[in-house]
C-alpha cells in the first residue's frame, strides 16, 4: 500500500476550526497509519455495512411516515364525510345505536332487634314479633307498627332472624313461627319448636326469601300452646353483652 503525502498543519487549518480539531485529525491519521492492510479492509467493510444499515433505517422511517400520512388522510375523510341517511330518517341516530345504559342498582338493607321480653297472653293465638331498635337501615325500615318491616324498592329480599325462646316453668311448650307479607300469612312457611323444662332456653333461627314490591312489608308471627313460653331478652352480664329477644337482618343482595 502506498502511503499518501502527509498533510501539513497549514493545510489542515483551512478546513478545521481550531487547534484541538487539528490535533484530533492528526491522531486519526497516526492510528490509520499503524493499521495493517487486513485491518484497513475490515474497517472499510464495517463502514460499508453501517452505511447500508443507515440507508435501510432511513427508508423504513420514510415508509412509516408515509403510512402515518395516509392514515391521517383516511381519518380526516371519515370525520368530514356526510352521515348516510336511513329509511324514514334524515340522519343516523347515534343514540338509537348506542347500547342502553344499565342503571346502577342501589343496595337495600336493614338490621333490627328488640330489647324487651315478648309474651303471649293466650294460647293458640297469633302475635306479631316486634322490634324496638334499628341498627342499620338503607331502604328497609320499621313502620309505625314496629312489627312491620317495609322495603322501598322492588327486589328479592332475604330475611334472617334469631329469637331467644325460653319456657319459664316445667313441662313442655310448643312455639310456632311463620312469616307474613302485607298482613297475609305465607302458605307452607311455619316452623314448630318444642322445648321442655324450666328455663329451657333455645334459639329459633332461619331465613326466608321473598320477591317484594316497593311499599310491601314483612312480619314474623308466633303462637304457643302454653303462656309460660316467651321470647325473652337478657341484660348484659360479665362477660357477655345484652341478649335481645329477637334479631332481624334484611338484605336484597340477590341479583336477578
Amino acid at each position: 500500500m502506498v502511503n499518501p503525502l502527509p498533510i501539513t498543519r497549514a493545510e489542515l487549518a483551512r478546513f478545521l476550526p481550531n487547534h484541538a480539531a487539528i490535533r484530533a485529525f492528526e491522531e486519526l491519521f497516526r492510528v490509520a497509519g499503524e493499521l495493517t492492510p487486513a485491518e484497513i479492509t475490515t474497517l472499510q467493510v464495517l463502514i460499508q455495512e453501517a452505511t447500508i444499515q443507515a440507508e435501510s433505517a432511513g427508508a423504513q422511517a420514510a415508509a412509516a411516515n408515509g403510512a402515518i400520512a395516509r392514515l391521517v388522510d383516511v381519518l380526516e375523510g371519515l370525520a368530514t364525510a356526510p352521515v348516510p341517511a336511513q329509511a324514514g330518517t334524515d340522519a343516523l341516530d347515534l343514540q338509537a345505536l348506542a347500547p342502553a345504559a344499565t342503571p346502577l342498582r342501589r343496595a337495600r338493607y336493614g338490621t333490627f332487634f328488640d330489647t324487651t321480653t315478648q309474651t303471649a297472653a293466650a294460647i293458640n293465638t297469633a302475635y306479631a314479633i316486634t322490634f324496638n331498635n334499628t341498627d342499620l337501615s338503607e331502604g328497609v325500615y320499621r313502620g309505625g307498627t314496629t312489627s312491620q318491616i317495609f322495603v322501598d324498592t322492588e327486589g328479592v329480599y332475604n330475611f334472617q332472624f334469631s329469637a331467644q325462646l325460653d319456657k319459664v316453668s316445667g313441662g313442655t311448650g310448643i312455639y310456632n313461627i311463620w312469616p307474613v307479607i302485607n298482613g297475609v300469612d305465607v302458605a307452607n312457611s311455619a316452623t314448630r319448636v318444642r322445648i321442655q323444662g324450666n328455663d329451657a332456653e333455645t334459639v329459633a333461627a332461619w331465613n326466608f326469601v321473598f320477591n317484594l314490591k316497593a311499599g310491601d312489608y314483612f312480619e314474623l308471627k308466633w303462637s304457643v300452646d302454653n303462656t309460660d313460653c316467651q321470647i325473652v331478652a337478657f341484660a348484659a352480664a360479665t362477660p357477655h353483652p345484652a341478649i335481645p329477644s329477637v334479631i332481624l337482618t334484611v338484605t336484597d343482595n340477590i341479583t336477578r
